[in-house]
């Protein structure tokens, strides 16, 4: 029984090691290898670029204050329309107390000089209508009296515009009225009610009342990298995408590159404007972000095949031809000259025809595609 059971052990370990030298002799069999065959198809490339930026009204004005005070009143708000010399906010005026002091001072001065000047003028009518004193002396008394009503006039004009920042005289002209300087819409209020302004001078820009822009002139402000910014040009058709607004794209026109790039994460970048078209039934917000997408250059109806189908070599290009696909897959290498990219097709100029088939990628089956990756 022992003899049995040892001639069975040894025939199973036999089994063993042929089993396992065959399988280690298919292993090391050279693998079929099957490809992908591709046809050339005629199709237009496009080689493209994308800029990042926002959509920004052309013109947009600060509003601030002509003199310095305390917002008393807001008529307006943001989101408004507006129309140029609409009163936007009205500034209550905090005199300076030395200035005050002054005004008042001169009025008080202005009028005792009337009421000696009305003396003198009232003494020499009377003398001119007794006949004791000539015309010419009464006509300058008539002057001087006028010349004196004036300039209390004047002093009391000064006292209102620095007490209430409004003459009588031209109350529409008022500088505690802040008016808009442009027709357009109000896109901020950044003040409220009983906050300080102060006016701008220059030491000062002042305080911004509101911001105001035409909304019916927009333009693109975005950046252009330095490896593209030599193939874009004043004149160039931009498709714009608002990422606020989806599936809508609008034309806008290149008007401006910047002479000087600028330093962004260790990439030189350069400013570039353009005005964009925007339909009357579409709602743009000044801010928006939005990619400009500039063709850089355009083939149309040309010859392509997949950029993946071709091998590099020095200045050459080429690829592999099919030769025979039954019994198995054979190729000949073939020379050709390609022209624009798109990052995924490329030109193919010459050495191509659109009947030829060329080697693609390698067919992966499903067991190699489930095996892990080591």
């Amino acid at each position: 029984m022992k003899k049995i059971i040892r001639i069975i052990l040894l025939a199973l370990l036999g089994v063993i090691v042929v089993g396992t030298f065959v399988f280690l002799w298919k292993k090391s069999r050279p693998k079929e290898v099957v490809y992908e065959i591709v046809t050339p198809v005629r199709k237009t490339i496009e080689n493209k670029t994308v800029a990042t930026g926002t959509v920004e009204p052309r013109n947009e004005v600060f509003i601030k204050p002509q003199i310095n005070g305390i917002i008393a009143e807001l008529y307006k708000e943001a989101g408004q329309s507006i129309r140029a010399g609409e009163v936007i906010a009205k500034v209550k005026v905090i005199p300076e107390m030395s200035q005050l002091s002054d005004a008042e001072s001169n009025v008080r001065q202005q009028q005792i000089n009337l009421e000696y000047v009305q003396q003198v003028y009232d003494r020499q009518k009377a003398l001119y209508e007794q006949g004791v004193i000539a015309k010419e002396e009464f006509q300058k008394s008539a002057t001087d009296l006028t010349m004196q009503e004036e300039a209390l006039s004047q002093a009391r004009e000064r006292l209102s515009i620095i007490r209430d920042g409004i003459s009588k005289n031209a109350t529409s002209y008022s500088t505690t009225q802040v008016r808009s300087t442009i027709t357009g819409m109000i896109l901020s209020v950044p003040v409220k009610v009983g906050n300080s302004v102060i006016q701008s001078n220059t030491f000062n820009e002042g305080t911004t009342i509101a911001a105001v822009a035409d909304m019916s002139d927009m333009i693109f402000l975005g950046k252009v990298d330095e490896t593209d910014v030599g193939k874009v040009h004043e004149g160039m058709n931009i498709a714009l995408t608002v990422g606020a607004l989806e599936n809508v794209k609008f034309n806008a026109r290149l008007e401006y590159i910047s002479p000087k790039g600028v330093e962004e994460n260790g990439a030189i970048l350069f400013e570039i404007k353009a005005a964009a078209t925007i339909p009357k039934d579409v709602y743009i917000r000044a801010g928006y972000s939005a990619n400009a997408e500039i063709v850089l250059a355009r083939a149309d109806s040309v010859l392509s095949i997949p950029e993946g189908c071709l091998e590099f070599r020095n200045d050459s290009a080429f690829v592999h031809l099919l030769k025979t696909e039954t019994p198995q897959q054979t190729f000949e290498k073939r020379f050709v000259e390609v022209g624009l990219s798109d990052g995924i097709n490329m030109e193919v100029k010459a050495g191509l025809t659109a009947e030829d088939k060329i080697r693609g990628h390698e067919k992966m089956d499903m067991m190699n595609m489930m095996m892990p990756k080591k």
